[in-house]
């Protein structure tokens, strides 16, 4: 998360991936740097470590919502 609001303060288009264990902390970042809008994408719980093969899943299930996020789309 403070990676993605470091990248939108410097004006790069940014999508934050969150995982749900720490969306709420994404909230409290988000809202406490300014960016209380910033374009996030929840991730399962964990990814890291998960795996090249688990990683690969979850990167094919959330590519077209970081494409709608990154275009100011939501479902």
């Amino acid at each position: 998360m403070r990676d993605g609001v470091k990248l939108a303060h410097r004006g790069v288009p940014t999508v934050a991936l969150v995982t749900e264990k720490f969306w709420a902390q994404g909230d409290f970042v988000a809202r406490s740097a300014g960016l209380p809008d910033i374009p996030r994408v929840q991730l399962p719980h964990p990814v890291a470590g998960s795996g090249a093969v688990r990683m690969a899943e979850v990167a094919e299930q959330i590519s077209e919502a970081i494409l709608r996020a990154w275009a100011g789309t939501h479902d």
